[in-house]
């Protein structure tokens, strides 16, 4: 009974620790936006150079997650996990001390690593805390941490920067992390990877690859929605093929591809990444439109504007854990499907409001939204990783947080070029948008579901 109590004691602080880290990598995706302005102004930069502190960190974190993933495999998640925790401290302090925009983008870039050694490992290291019949509830206790770290995140800067200059958004990091760092070093268990391990090598030039590979897509993405210049939009995207054709063939027979080739094959996984990349574009479309749909549509101010958006955040938090729980009994792609159609049910209905709508019927609709994307995320993380052997958790875990990541950066981009394109037209067409995006999501599910039907039949 006592050793059962003991074990029962390091598990649940070992989840502490890697709750306060993904929370602390999440929320320093996006505390920086609102200090932008101020962070400018003070190291006397402009506006434009200034944005590749956002850029960088992220750029970097999308670049890096795969590769990390596969290191993860090689040498041990909690490896990966503690070294990039160490390295995004270290990037923390440095980021604090910075004196110049340079030296900030440096630092801040080294940060973006750390966070993607984080995040590249952090769904591995929950399947293997947690046992297989409550993957679920650990996946959808993993989505609540993020949900909630992604809606705070502007309040934390806004708290910050009310009582303290803009370098201790990063020395806020220092305290915390040190506590997790020493949580996860003595409690975090040590996974025994050579027992299943396809490989014990690891291809440096593969991932060089593959870092290459999404640097330069995001870098044409971005060049896109901005409405760049063409032919660097064209020669970008050119160097991500040419990237991605070697990298295909580098790995062809490799046993475990950085780039998840073999992985891909499985329809179940492949679909539930592109629901996840669907539901998060629709994410991150709407945080980005709706602050300007109830400032200048529904002409709210400020704390209102706060308010609404609040909804959306709050119900995933209350729905993750729960559709976590129902993913361990019920199919994840009913579930998902389910929520997808809610989300979509919510966009349409938000596109729909005008000046002469109530404030408490725009939140019912968000709220909406927020029930369908908390019912949706949490049984398809289980379809993602409950589908892959545990020799290859890491590269699963690697998919997740890239569905993620470059959800989040389409989105952000939709809203851009169309903002560039339909200059002065009504925001709402970006949320007629999203809801075509979670509609094309909720009909990737049925696919799933449908092939999952066929599968059993065959058995």
């Amino acid at each position: 009974m006592q050793k059962n109590a003991e074990v029962t004691y390091k598990w649940r602080l070992s989840l502490v620790a890697i709750s306060i880290v993904i929370c602390m990598a999440t929320i320093d995706t996006a505390i920086v936006n609102t200090a932008l302005p101020v962070i400018s102004r003070e190291l006397g930069s402009n506006p434009s150079s200034a944005v590749w502190i956002i850029n960088a960190y992220q750029m970097i974190m999308i670049s890096m997650l795969l590769p990390l993933a596969s290191l993860g495999e090689v040498i041990g998640y909690r490896k990966v996990y503690i070294t990039g925790l160490s390295v995004f401290l270290v990037s923390s302090l440095m980021c604090g001390l910075s004196n110049s925009l340079f030296f900030l983008i440096l630092s801040r870039s080294l940060q973006g690593f750390g966070a993607a050694a984080i995040m590249s490992v952090n769904t591995a290291l929950i399947k293997f805390i947690y046992p297989p019949n409550k993957l679920g509830q650990g996946l959808g206790f993993n989505a609540l941490i993020v949900a909630v770290s992604f809606t705070i995140a502007p309040l934390v800067s806004a708290a910050i920067l009310s009582i303290a200059r803009w370098e201790w958004l990063f020395f806020i990091n220092i305290p915390v992390g040190c506590m997790a760092l020493i949580l996860s070093v003595i409690y975090l268990p040590k996974e025994q990877h050579n027992d299943h391990l396809p490989v014990t090598k690891f291809d440096w030039f593969a991932a060089m690859l593959c870092f290459l590979l999404f640097l330069f897509f995001i870098l044409g993405f971005g060049e896109l929605t901005h409405q760049g210049y063409w032919p660097v939009v064209l020669l970008e995207w050119s160097v991500t093929l040419v990237f991605s054709i070697l990298l295909a063939y580098k790995q062809s027979t490799h046993p475990s591809p950085i780039l998840a080739i073999d992985l891909l094959k499985s329809a179940n996984l492949l679909l539930s990444s592109l629901t996840s990349i669907c539901a998060f574009t629709v994410q991150g479309l709407a945080f980005v439109s709706l602050p300007f749909l109830f400032l200048t549509v529904l002409h709210k101010n400020q704390i209102e504007t706060g308010l609404l958006i609040t909804p959306w955040s709050a119900m995933v938090a209350v729905m993750a854990p729960i559709a976590g729980r129902l993913s361990d009994r019920y199919k994840s792609e009913i579930l998902s499907g389910a929520g997808l159609l809610i989300l979509m049910g919510g966009m349409v209905s938000l596109a729909m409001v005008s000046d002469s709508s109530f404030m408490f019927g725009t939140g019912v609709k968000m709220a909406i939204c927020g029930i369908g994307f908390g019912l949706f995320q949490s049984p398809n993380l289980r379809a993602i990783m409950g589908s892959v052997p545990a020799a290859r958790s890491g590269s699963a875990s690697g998919i997740v947080a890239i569905s993620r990541l470059l959800g989040q950066t389409f989105g952000a981009g939709l809203v851009a070029l169309c903002l560039s394109i339909f200059p002065g037209k009504n925001i709402t067409i970006v949320l007629w948008i999203g809801g075509g995006v979670a509609m094309g999501g909720f009909i990737i599910c049925t696919l799933r579901w449908v092939l999952s039907l066929n599968h059993e039949a065959i058995k």
